[in-house]
């Protein structure tokens, strides 16, 4: 059974408390000093005797934590109080900072075929408590290395789509932008493309102004749909019309669209790809429009990772064209934890 959020659980235990009283737990759990409800001070003693006993201070649980050769990423096994696992990414980024790859559901119904988390098909939503949790946890295990390098970039691209859990996603984005330094353009949410949820965060007030990765995969609506088999025919057209109502109201230099691209030797790497790609990009908005070409990583499926070579010669395509392209380093491949590797069991336990 899927637990409720911890607001509905503490307004149960104590129904009759002020407003003002969950305003005190919220900040508290974002305190670093604090790490369980007896030391919440603030509160007043038989408040921190129920929460200690009928609340969790954090929704998850180590299971185990792995750590690549090169010591830049690490990847943990969450234990959900349902007994679901997740998998949370810890990596360093190119500011000597730290970047946390964050999931949204357990499981995923896109069924991508490159990526192992669409072969575990979906068993639920998580709760915007489970989505700021894994941020608690990576906050809580740097403080436990001594690791004073900041926490400033946060990438809902782990396991999940973040759109088929609109708004759970939302609630976790506003509460860490109110709760934490984390800003908008340092947060960004990657999808496969659910056009109805795109559009709504279009004219959504309360949806924060953070940064949107579009998977695209490829510019070609036939090899996209065999990639990604809940693409359509006329999604490259519908998505090209909301990037541009998109871009006419969120874009500028700091805050621009990316379009992810796996590189898949042979599927979708070809020259003549990059420049369907150029070309699809530079009709929405090419000083705006940003392409993150990512290497393949093995997943037990039947793909190949590009060549180097043609890797360099894909993104030479784009440049020409004027469209920047970056080529994200592999991180983690080693303890599975690089993009698409993430994957669970029901319990790890």
């Amino acid at each position: 059974m899927v637990p409720s959020s911890r607001k509905e659980r503490f307004q149960t235990l104590f129904p009759k408390e002020p407003l003002f009283r969950w305003k005190q737990v919220e900040e508290a759990l974002f305190l670093p000093s604090f790490k369980k409800w007896e030391e919440v001070t603030s509160l007043p003693v038989s408040m921190r005797q129920a929460l200690a006993v009928n609340l969790p201070w954090i929704s998850v649980k180590s299971v185990r934590v792995l750590e690549s050769v090169e010591g830049d990423t690490f990847k943990v096994a969450l234990n959900l109080e349902d007994g679901c696992v997740i998998e949370s990414v810890l990596l360093r980024n190119a500011r000597d900072g730290w970047t946390a790859c964050m999931s949204t559901q357990v499981g995923c119904a896109m069924h991508c075929t490159f990526c192992a988390t669409g072969t575990m098909g979906l068993t639920r939503n998580l709760l915007a408590d489970e989505i700021v949790d894994q941020y608690r946890f990576w906050i809580s295990f740097l403080q436990e290395r001594n690791d004073q390098d900041r926490l400033g970039n946060l990438v809902l691209m782990g396991m999940g789509e973040p759109l088929a859990n609109y708004e759970n996603v939302r609630e976790a984005l506003n509460t860490i932008l109110k709760q934490t330094d984390v800003g908008p353009t340092h947060i960004t949410v990657s999808t496969v493309g659910i056009l109805p949820r795109l559009e709504q965060l279009l004219t959504d007030p309360s949806w924060p102004a953070i940064r949107i990765a579009i998977s695209l995969h490829s510019a070609d609506a036939e090899t996209r749909k065999k990639i990604i088999p809940s693409s359509y025919d006329d999604f490259l057209p519908k998505l090209r019309d909301w990037a541009k109502r998109y871009l006419e109201i969120q874009g500028n230099r700091r805050h621009h669209l990316t379009f992810e691209y796996v590189l898949l030797r042979g599927i979708n790497d070809s020259e003549q790809d990059a420049k369907t790609l150029a070309d699809y990009a530079a009709s929405i908005c090419p000083e705006e429009v940003r392409i993150n070409l990512i290497p393949y990583h093995k997943t037990g499926g039947t793909f190949d990772r590009s060549k180097e070579e043609q890797m360099d010669v894909f993104r030479n395509v784009l440049e020409r064209r004027g469209i920047t392209a970056t080529c994200r380093r592999s991180m983690g491949e080693d303890i599975q934890g690089a993009c698409g590797q993430l994957a669970t069991e029901k319990s790890e336990s």
